[in-house]
């Protein structure tokens, strides 16, 4: 089984923020694939699919972006899901907007969601999708931008990147990872 995790924060007011491109790009894929992320354990909602590589579950932490590993290492536990197995997507202020960086190991960045996970799956060394927010304009904090959307103009150009991510977790279902960075990076 292959599960894909997206991170953000639950709730109508965190909605389509810079800090839930991770939940938006999970969305994408379950409009693309025709599933529901009706079902709910250890504090996350998931949906899953059947391909022809095998089962495939989506999941969205609910446990809020700096907890995030306490929801997906139970669910890997019980689904028996090995680190290799998984693909994580987040938001990356260092990137420039809309653009993609797919890794297989890391270290968290400052982001808190990644040192969550890091500390709860016990390895560095998982498939990342960052997808890049950019940094704050001027004088905004970082706290107050994440948690801020996206301006309509900005809209369609995060909307290719969730496409795009979406595409690059699909073709991870045939390919090895190594080989999803080579064509998506």
């Amino acid at each position: 089984m292959k599960l894909i995790i997206g991170l953000g924060n639950p709730g109508r007011e965190y909605e389509h923020t810079h800090h839930n491109v991770g939940f938006d790009t999970i969305d994408c894929l379950a409009e693309k694939w025709g599933i529901t992320l009706n079902q709910q354990k250890f504090n996350a909602m998931y949906g899953m699919t059947h391909s022809p590589e095998g089962k495939v579950m989506l999941m969205k932490p609910l446990t809020y972006m700096n907890l995030s590993g306490e929801s997906v290492r139970p669910m890997m536990d019980y689904y028996d899901i090995g680190v290799e197995d998984i693909v994580v997507i987040y938001d990356d202020l260092d990137l420039e907007k809309g653009k993609l960086r797919l890794r297989q190991k890391g270290s968290a960045g400052g982001h808190n969601g990644i040192k969550s996970l890091i500390q709860h799956i016990g390895t560095q060394n998982f498939n990342r999708i960052r997808v890049g927010i950019s940094r704050p304009p001027a004088g905004m904090k970082v706290p107050d931008y994440v948690l801020s959307r996206f301006s309509k103009e900005e809209q369609p150009l995060m909307q290719e990147s969730f496409a795009r991510a979406s595409d690059a977790c699909e073709y991870w279902l045939e390919k090895p990872f190594a080989e999803v960075m080579n064509r998506f990076n």
